[in-house]
């Protein structure tokens, strides 16, 4: 599956429901589900470490969607060879 195949899934599910609840409120549940990530990356559980990755896909993409922005555009800029090394800070 291709990363938009995958934010149109998202999309077609929760996008309704994660309008109305809004970018604030939707980017802390973002924030909790990294969160979980951190906690299952110091766990050592693979099990629960793939589990927790696909939730913080999952609800990047629904940060995307409601923000209207195309991920997969979005990172084209990776895939295109268009970023040469760091960003200056």
């Amino acid at each position: 599956m291709h990363l938009r195949q995958f934010q149109d899934l998202i999309s077609q599910r929760y996008e309704q429901t994660d309008r109305q609840r809004g970018v604030p409120k939707t980017f802390m549940w973002f924030i909790e589900e990294v969160g979980e990530l951190a906690t299952a990356l110091a766990s050592g559980d693979k099990a629960n470490q793939a589990e927790e990755f696909a939730d913080v896909l999952a609800w990047l993409c629904t940060l995307a969607n409601i923000s209207d922005i195309d991920l997969e555009k979005a990172i084209e800029k990776y895939t295109t060879g268009q970023i040469e090394g760091f960003k200056p800070k």
